[in-house]
C-alpha cells in the first residue's frame, strides 16, 4: 500500500468513527449520514483511492476542475460552491446533485437541463450575509418552483455555518428552520450542512449529508 493509500485510508476511517460517535450520542443510525467526499484542488489519484475505499459521493465547488474529474471518475458528484450564472450550463453536464440553489433565477436555469439534478435550496444563517444562501422566508416560494420543474428534486435544505457564530447555535437555528420546511414539503427531508471543523455538531442537530474534504485528504494547497 503507498504512503498516501494509508494516509487517506487511516483518515477516512477516522472521520467515519467520529461520524459514528456524533449520530449515536443523539440516538440516530450512522447509517442516515451520508459522506460526501470534498476533492477540490486534490488530483485524480486521490478519488481513485477513495473509490478503490468505497467512496462514491465526491463535492467540487469549482466547475472547471470538476468536469475533467466527472469525467474520469464515475460517481455521484456534488457541486457545493457559490453559483455563477454564466457556469450553470457547464455544471449540468457533470453535476449530479447541486447543494447551493438560492434564488428563482438558478431554479429556472437548472430546470432548463436535459438532465434530472437533485438539489438542496441553501439557507443563509446570517442575513444573507458572508456564505450566501436564499433567507429563510424566501424558501417555500422557491420550493414551489423547484417542485414545478420536471427536471428538479428537491432533497431539502442546505446550509454553511457563518463565520463567527458558533456552530451550535447556528445548527440549532437550521434544526428550527429545517423542522418547519420538512412540515410544509415532508419529501424534502435532507439536510446538507457540516464540514470538516463542524460536522459533528452539525450531525447533533439533524444533517444528513456531510462535506468533509481536509479532515480526509490533508490540507489543500493554496491556489
Amino acid at each position: 500500500m503507498s504512503d498516501r493509500k494509508a494516509e487517506i485510508t487511516r483518515n477516512l476511517q477516522e472521520v467515519k468513527e467520529r461520524i459514528n460517535a456524533a449520530a449515536k450520542s443523539v440516538n440516530r443510525d450512522p447509517a442516515e449520514i451520508n459522506l460526501i467526499v470534498v476533492t477540490k484542488t486534490f488530483p485524480i489519484s486521490d478519488i481513485e483511492i477513495l473509490r478503490e475505499l468505497g467512496e462514491s459521493n465526491f463535492g467540487e465547488n469549482r466547475d472547471q476542475e470538476a468536469g475533467p474529474k466527472a469525467e474520469l471518475i464515475s460517481a455521484t458528484w456534488h457541486f457545493q460552491g457559490q453559483i455563477q450564472s454564466n457556469k450553470i450550463k457547464s455544471i449540468c453536464q457533470w453535476a449530479d446533485v447541486v447543494h447551493s440553489i438560492s434564488n428563482e433565477k438558478e431554479i429556472l436555469k437548472f430546470g432548463q437541463s436535459p438532465r434530472k439534478h437533485q438539489v438542496f435550496l441553501q439557507v443563509s444563517l446570517d442575513g444573507q450575509e458572508g456564505r450566501g444562501g436564499a433567507s429563510p422566508a424566501e424558501l417555500s416560494q422557491l420550493a414551489d418552483l423547484v417542485n414545478e420543474s420536471n427536471n428538479l428534486d428537491l432533497l431539502g435544505l442546505m446550509a454553511v455555518a457563518p463565520l463567527g457564530i458558533e456552530p451550535m447555535k447556528a445548527f440549532a437555528d437550521l434544526a428550527q428552520i429545517n423542522q418547519g420546511f420538512v412540515g410544509q414539503y415532508p419529501n424534502s427531508k435532507f439536510l446538507s450542512a457540516g464540514m470538516s471543523g463542524d460536522f459533528e455538531t452539525a450531525i447533533k442537530y439533524g444533517a444528513t449529508h456531510i462535506r468533509v474534504g481536509s479532515s480526509i485528504l490533508g490540507s489543500r494547497s493554496p491556489h
